[in-house]
């Protein structure tokens, strides 16, 4: 997928599983060593087989005699790598890879293709030249196969005995080794019919990067050129707002942060999925509940969850057990840790977090009130948080001046005693730079972020971050506020491409998809089965912690409601907080402001 950048915003992530993962912003690569890469990654057991076998199979050929082909196993792996590595396999080349002569081999891809194994698809209107792919059974069978092969492998050699997380269940079924992996996902049987090709409108994030590591391959799954253009946070909605103006839509998917879902159902940005497709080809009950019920406004759904990345606090697990400190799981113990920890003269800080001026604090005040107990609005109060069913009822008042408020209004002023210097002027990316490069003991920070030290073995946090839900204050508990986005279709899609589509948008989010996504570098996860897959447990501990806190309810959506003002409140925020921070105001003069202001925002129609 090409990516067309703004000019402010340089990205180049690359194909993070050929070794090279990169700085979002900068463009700078983080060296990491080929073989350090691949065990970082656990390249999919599927890829590490099929190669395995393909080797062997020449080992085997070349070291015994006599010996016979194998013209059906070679089919089968060539196709299968291809696949992978999105290259075109067209009958003539799948014959030459048999090693058997012509009229042989012909024989027995057909014997191959008999068994339900292929699949063929028309590459010309004519219908008169094919590609060949993959069919379901065959990935499904052959990840079967991967898995058992693998597990084969670590008995006969010594390495059998499962890792600690495969004795955990999930809705009765066991993460045992044997257990059958999610298949990669499968090719279209009909490529799809876009004139110009699939356009995509995206955040410039790692995840969405992924996907461009993924171009040949996701062209090759659905049959037609992919173009994506990715922009900053502020960037990409007005994108999409621009966009709505237009008399057809420039893009056939636009990905949509979640506070922003009420805005764009009332504005007529998107359409409501259940419009446009059977909602339930999406498999709707293995999606994270935070995740799917946050693309939903007044009951009908408008997006399908593409990431679910919670932000959580990464902490450095040696620097505290060198201090003997406890996991920071209150505010109160988060500014202990600072204290403790907080070295300027060494170069050390106790936390990163985001204070730049605008969206960046914004978002941080409404998810501090969240951990402190304090929706912005007045929402009613649930088991488990709080009722986000009825907002499109409207009629709500902000809560944001009340005295949980003020709490976390506070909580932000001490916190800057042990920040990073440059802490008002930091945002996303920034707040995870110095933790990864071990300046920082501590840092907010999305789930998605998490590659610039997980992937990275020369990182100081390499292996040494422990990851907790939000530390709650007196009056709160443990929440992880649910970021990511949803893809959605355009309200003004032109109707003969809506079809189309929806193919691809029920490819992008399968489990087959997703799976792929972690594989190359995503720490996203809105589905259950990712979640539950071995191959996706083994990549790092984000993937099961996510299902624990999803079990427990922690992932919430509410300290950001999707109310069509939000983005108003959240830059409001943004802006009076910093003053705040910055000691032009005090913390309830602030606060009393922002009340004021979003009273009168919440009064306001939405246009």
């Amino acid at each position: 997928m090409r990516v067309r950048l703004p000019p402010d915003q340089h990205l180049d992530f690359g194909k993070m599983k050929h070794s090279t993962a990169r700085n979002i912003q900068t463009g700078q690569s983080v060296a990491v060593q080929p073989r350090d890469a691949a065990v970082a990654l656990n390249d999919p057991d599927v890829d590490r087989v099929a190669d395995f076998l393909s080797d062997l199979l020449v080992e085997l050929d070349s070291g015994l005699e006599p010996s016979t082909p194998n013209p059906h196993l070679r089919m089968i792996l060539h196709l299968m790598r291809s696949h992978s590595e999105g290259r075109i396999v067209s009958p003539s080349s799948l014959v030459a890879s048999a090693g058997v002569p012509y009229a042989t081999a012909t024989r027995k891809l057909a014997e191959v293709e008999a068994a339900g194994l292929i699949d063929r698809r028309a590459r010309t209107r004519t219908g008169k030249s094919h590609s060949l792919h993959p069919s379901a059974n065959l990935l499904e069978g052959f990840s079967q196969l991967a898995d058992r092969i693998d597990r084969l492998a670590r008995q006969s050699f010594g390495l059998a005995g499962p890792a600690p997380e495969t004795t955990d269940y999930y809705f009765g079924g066991s993460y045992q080794p044997g257990r059958a992996a999610i298949a990669p996902p499968r090719a279209l049987p009909e490529p799809l019919k876009l004139s110009g090709g699939l356009r995509i409108l995206v955040h410039g994030d790692p995840t969405f990067m992924v996907m461009e590591g993924l171009k040949r391959q996701f062209e090759q799954i659905v049959g037609t050129t992919i173009h994506q253009r990715a922009f900053s946070i502020d960037r990409l909605r007005e994108e999409a707002l621009r966009n709505a103006e237009r008399p057809k839509s420039r893009y056939d998917l636009i990905a949509v942060d979640l506070p922003w879902v009420g805005e764009f159902v009332e504005k007529g940005v998107i359409r409501p999925l259940d419009g446009v497709m059977d909602v339930a080809r999406l498999d709707p009950a293995d999606f994270h509940t935070a995740g799917w019920r946050a693309a939903h406004w007044d009951g009908r759904p408008y997006g399908v969850p593409s990431q679910t990345t919670p932000e959580l606090m990464f902490y450095r697990k040696d620097w505290f057990a060198n201090e003997g400190l406890e996991p920071p799981t209150t505010t109160d113990a988060v500014i202990a840790a600072a204290r403790q920890l907080h070295n300027p003269q060494r170069g050390r800080y106790g936390v990163a977090w985001n204070a730049a001026r605008g969206t960046a604090l914004g978002h941080t005040f409404m998810m501090t009130c969240g951990a402190f107990g304090q929706p912005i609005i007045d929402m009613p109060r649930i088991a488990g948080g709080y009722d986000t069913d009825r907002l499109a009822q409207g009629g709500f008042t902000p809560t944001l001046n009340t005295d949980r408020a003020l709490e976390a209004a506070d909580y932000l002023m001490q916190l800057l005693d042990y920040s990073p210097p440059d802490i008002l002027s930091m945002s996303w990316y920034e707040r995870v730079r110095p933790y990864g490069a071990g300046h920082v003991a501590m840092a907010y920070g999305y789930t998605l972020l998490a590659p610039y030290f997980e992937l990275n073995e020369n990182s100081p946090a390499h292996g040494n971050t422990g990851y907790l839900p939000h530390p709650h204050g007196p009056k709160g508990n443990p929440i992880a506020p649910v970021g990511g986005y949803v893809l959605c279709v355009p309200a003004n899609l032109a109707e003969e491409r809506i079809d189309d589509t929806v193919e691809a948008l029920v490819t992008f989010t399968s489990p087959g998809a997703q799976k792929l996504y972690a594989q190359n570098g995503s720490r996203t996860e809105p589905r259950y089965s990712v979640g539950a897959d071995p191959e996706v447990r083994r990549l790092s501990p984000i993937f099961g912690l996510l299902d624990q806190m999803s079990w427990r309810d922690e992932l919430q959506f509410w300290p950001r409601p999707p109310i069509p003002q939000v983005s108003d409140i959240i830059d409001l925020c943004g802006r009076e907080l910093h003053d705040m921070l910055r000691g032009i105001v005090t913390p309830r003069d602030a606060l009393d402001r922002v009340q004021s202001e979003a009273e009168k925002i919440l009064k306001s129609k939405v246009t």
